[in-house]
């Protein structure tokens, strides 16, 4: 039998229940406590300029905006409020780990990730939407760490000193300070780090925040550009040299094939190994942005590149179609019928928003909008109150059985409350509010960068302090044109950044229905002009369809940044209750066995798009705005393996059955789908 998760063993053994070593049980409050519910906060509709990097640093290629600059539109911010309406808006009312014995409320309840893990995307869902009932939940317990802070500058629960769920809420409080402006963030991050910076040379990083240490760099660095203190900057160091070298490990790749459970030392009831830790796919995906963020510190050519090599190793070994790499919950090669955590999805699409603005690569926005439009609806439930542990990009059952996962449970992808492990559970929320608020960025010359491409309105300070709001109208990715409105509060000058995706060659740009110099794909594309009110950008990409190679040689469909899946016909069944919500099995109703009659040189030919009106819920298979038909037959010994599609056949394969016409839609549309096919002779 496989060995269960890892993280649950974890938290048996050295996480929740963990005593401080070095706070009181019952530690004074800061001398402000008594008068800190007085503190007013606003949301302004107009964020303030961007902090830059001060030096030493380097300078980013584009600048985060503060929280609320973007606001989404359209299917966007139709996507939001089915989360603020399902499991995001309405976990805390009835899961008991978020419940009102909350350690992070002050209760006697889960300490450790569970709080600060929702609060990461519950604040920006809350603030984007500007949803006062999210606003008042996520403020009732940001409130409680602003309010709670221990005499000594620690923050938190007394009864877990672990460094790392306090990375995780330092982000939290980075995003509703910028929400909010609210004036007691700063003065107590201040506090904690010099804390911090003290207690860390006798209570070194472990476990989980060893490896995870780049997530509490960039806070670091945001209150860094803030306050000029460099003292921040030992802390950063600090932090890197008890931290794990991600950039190593890939300079040096030897996790070239899929893990296991006695490869990797994992036993039941202890904590796991150093070569979990280093194989674990959140891990992984966290550790995408440490090279990039440490390149602003060391300026060497070789953080520059961490990322892409980072990427092209994990792609190379364990890449699946859906834009992510394999981890069941650790690397699992290649084959499509191996599954990735929602967890690494969404903690991918942040490693990549961080290191696009860094380093302003557009190859990276092509990834990020891969993974964002294609894994992370797919591994949820339309109405966003179920959600997988594990998703697979050839998933032709969802089912209470054992598969042939790395080290995950039969669970793992039944959709549900907390499949496999809660870790999920709390830190799904976080996926479509993060790239909202990365869809435009600045730049240090007082510029706006199109970074992601999806319907929204951006308010900005641009030029040398002049308000803009640009409306963004588009149906993308599943339409190919772009229109931006940009109404300045008076003329001004600024350039205008707009990514040009690998896959759009001839890409035409038009300025007030003049064209102009398209740009080359796979770049950015700069306008730099006076901007008047009323100017209009209109951005036409090509979509045309195209093949792509897989493992086995299998092929997969793919149009714009969009990858297309046959749906298989499935069957709900309720499993049990869960509070507001239930588990449920996913059961297939139609053949999936095909091949597909295409290949790189026939793609254009052979594949058929159908557009639709996208007046429904556009991850659906009744909303789909898009389908491609294609011809296929199946192939009847390729079969079902242990609750998976087994084996791919070897491409090009034949088969004497019946010529087919098959539907393609959307990846995230079909529940139960093929994406990685055999290629027919």
């Amino acid at each position: 039998m496989l060995f269960r998760p890892t993280r649950r063993d974890f938290l048996k053994t050295v996480g929740v229940a963990a005593a401080a070593a070095s706070t009181p049980a019952v530690a004074a409050r800061v001398a402000a406590a008594s008068s800190i519910t007085d503190v007013k906060v606003s949301s302004p509709l107009v964020s303030p300029p961007v902090a830059l990097n001060r030096a030493p640093l380097g300078q980013s290629r584009f600048y985060s905006l503060p929280l609320t600059s973007v606001r989404p539109k359209g299917w966007l911010k139709r996507q939001m409020e089915i989360q603020a309406a399902g499991l995001s808006g309405h976990l805390d009312e009835f899961w008991p780990d978020l419940g009102p014995d909350s350690g992070w409320l002050g209760g006697n309840g889960e300490s450790w990730e569970r709080g600060p893990y929702f609060l990461d995307g519950l604040v920006p869902l809350a603030y984007q939407l500007q949803d006062q009932k999210l606003i008042a939940k996520a403020g009732k317990w940001v409130n409680w760490t602003l309010q709670h802070q221990q005499a000594n500058g620690m923050i938190g629960p007394a009864k877990n000193d672990d460094w790392w769920p306090r990375m995780v809420m330092l982000k939290v409080l980075t995003q509703y300070q910028e929400a909010t402006r609210d004036s007691r963030v700063i003065p107590l991050m201040e506090r904690y780090f010099a804390f911090q910076t003290g207690e860390m040379p006798k209570r070194p990083l472990r476990d989980w925040g060893k490896y995870r240490w780049q997530d509490e760099v960039l806070s670091v660095v945001w209150l860094y550009n803030r306050t000029g203190d460099r003292d921040l900057l030992r802390l950063a160091e600090l932090l890197r040299q008890q931290g794990y070298n991600w950039r190593q490990q890939f300079a040096n790749f030897s996790y070239t094939h899929k893990s296991n459970a006695q490869e990797l030392g994992l036993k039941e009831g202890t904590a796991p190994p150093e070569l979990a830790m280093q194989t674990h796919g959140v891990n992984n995906a966290m550790g995408l942005k440490s090279s990039a963020l440490w390149w602003l510190f060391s300026k060497q050519d070789g953080d520059r590149d961490g990322v892409q090599q980072q990427l092209d190793a994990l792609d190379r070994h364990h890449g699946i179609p859906n834009g992510m790499f394999s981890a069941d919950e650790h690397l699992a090669g290649t084959n499509p019928s191996q599954g990735v955590e929602l967890c690494a999805v969404v903690e991918q699409m942040f490693s990549l928003e961080r290191s696009l603005g860094i380093l302003g690569s557009a190859a990276l926005g092509d990834r990020l909008e891969k993974i964002a439009y294609n894994a992370l609806p797919g591994t949820l439930t339309d109405d966003m109150w179920a959600h997988q542990y594990d998703q697979e990009p050839n998933q032709i059952r969802c089912s209470l059985s054992q598969r042939p996962w790395t080290t995950n449970g039969p669970e793992s992808n039944l959709f549900g409350l907390e499949p496999n492990f809660g870790c999920c559970t709390a830190n799904m929320h976080q996926g479509w509010p993060k790239i909202t608020a990365s869809l435009w960025m600045a730049d240090a010359n007082g510029g706006l960068a199109a970074a992601v491409y999806a319907p929204c309105e951006v308010r900005a300070i641009v030029g040398r302090g002049v308000p803009v709001t640009i409306d963004e109208e588009t149906l993308y990715p599943f339409r190919d044109d772009v229109v931006l409105t940009v109404r300045p509060e008076h003329p001004v000058h600024f350039p205008m950044h707009l990514r040009i995706p690998h896959w759009a060659d001839n890409t035409s740009i038009r300025v007030n229905g003049k064209a102009t110099e398209g740009g080359r794909s796979g770049s950015f594309a700069v306008l730099n002009r006076q901007w008047k009110a009323g100017d209009q950008v209109e951005i036409q990409f090509p979509m045309r369809p195209r093949v792509t190679r897989w493992y086995h040689n299998s092929v997969a469909v793919e149009r714009g940044p969009i990858i297309f899946a046959l749906n298989v016909a499935a069957d709900w069944n309720k499993l049990r209750t869960r509070g507001m919500t239930a588990d449920w099995e996913v059961q297939p109703k139609s053949t999936w066995n095909y091949a597909l009659e295409v290949n790189e040189s026939t793609a254009e030919s052979a594949l058929k798009v159908t557009e639709q009106n996208a007046d429904k819920d556009v991850f659906t298979l009744n909303g789909a705005p898009v389908r491609i038909e294609v011809n296929g037959r199946r192939v009847r010994e390729w079969q079902e393996t242990q609750g998976v599609a087994g084996e791919l056949p070897q491409s090009p394969t034949a088969s004497s059955e019946p010529e087919e016409v098959l539907t393609l839609v959307p990846y995230g549309a079909a529940k139960l789908r093929i994406t990685a096919f055999p290629e027919l002779t």
